[in-house]
């Protein structure tokens, strides 16, 4: 299976490039699944209803959100309505949504797509998210039910997101790590058989400070003060993501590139 993973999805600029490229993507690289990041969509915090919308009409299969998946007070309602949005696995008790789906491929084929959130220098203490991702990694085995199964791992430190690589090496297809907007150079295949890269990158514009406008952040780190508040680069965005192939049989990854189009960054495709 091909499957493209692209990761957060940067405001208006990153919606754009979603809405104007993925379509051709699918088409030119044959692409069997994909799952889009989209917690930073709307205004670079949350994803409002009519832009998920959008980037599933794009072509993406599933959206996965992160830390910010309720910013826009009505997906809390908006992700009863659609199941293939999902909020983090191990995110506040009682929340709306679901953590993982099994879903649909070409083919007929499943994919099992799950997130959760890191608790390292995050904002608030999550449940620990090896134990919420073992529990769905043992109800659903490679190579059973789900062909192929996606962590999305979304947290700041990269050493928490390559410590759940390993946790999930053999158990999953694609173990990829959102959140801090910056991709790394780490995309490999680990010794069991999943493929691995710490962060995939945002889908937005480089120009900016981690998508957001220079300027704000630029004043805050330099004064120690804010004037205004952060919004998000409005310039060409480059698509960042990992490209992976998968074997049908076992689940496991065959072939692993990191991707890149579009923007300012420099092009990477599968």
């Amino acid at each position: 299976m091909k499957i493209l993973f692209l990761g957060d999805v940067m405001g208006r600029a990153g919606r754009a490039a979603i809405t104007e490229r993925l379509p051709k993507l699918r088409a030119d690289w044959g692409l069997d699944f994909v799952v889009v990041n989209g917690e930073n969509a709307t205004s670079g915090a949350g994803l409002t209803a009519a832009h998920a919308k959008a980037l599933l009409e794009a072509g993406a299969d599933c959206l996965t959100l992160g830390d910010h998946a309720f910013d826009q007070k009505e997906m809390l309602s908006f992700i009863e309505q659609e199941p293939r949005i999902l909020r983090p696995l191990n995110f506040a008790k009682g929340a709306p949504g679901k953590g993982y789906r099994l879903c649909s491929a070409a083919g007929g084929r499943k994919v099992l797509v799950t997130q959760v959130l890191g608790q390292v220098f995050m904002k608030r203490p999550f449940d620990d998210p090896f134990s919420a991702i073992d529990l769905v990694l043992k109800a659903h085995p490679l190579g059973g039910q789900a062909q192929a199964i996606l962590v999305d791992m979304h947290c700041e430190a990269t050493s928490e997101k390559m410590a759940m690589g390993h946790w999930c090496d053999g158990r999953a297809s694609m173990v990829v790590g959102t959140h801090t907007h910056v991709p790394t150079g780490d995309a490999q295949i680990l010794p069991g058989g999943t493929a691995f890269q710490s962060d995939a990158g945002m889908c937005g514009d480089y120009n900016s400070v981690i998508g957001m406008d220079k300027a704000e952040p630029l004043r805050r780190f330099i004064t120690g003060m804010g004037k205004g508040r952060f919004t998000p680069a409005g310039g060409e965005a480059t698509l960042s993501g990992l490209y992976i192939e998968t074997d049908d049989r076992t689940g496991k990854a065959t072939r692993v590139r990191m991707i890149r189009e579009g923007g300012r960054l420099e092009a990477a495709a599968p």
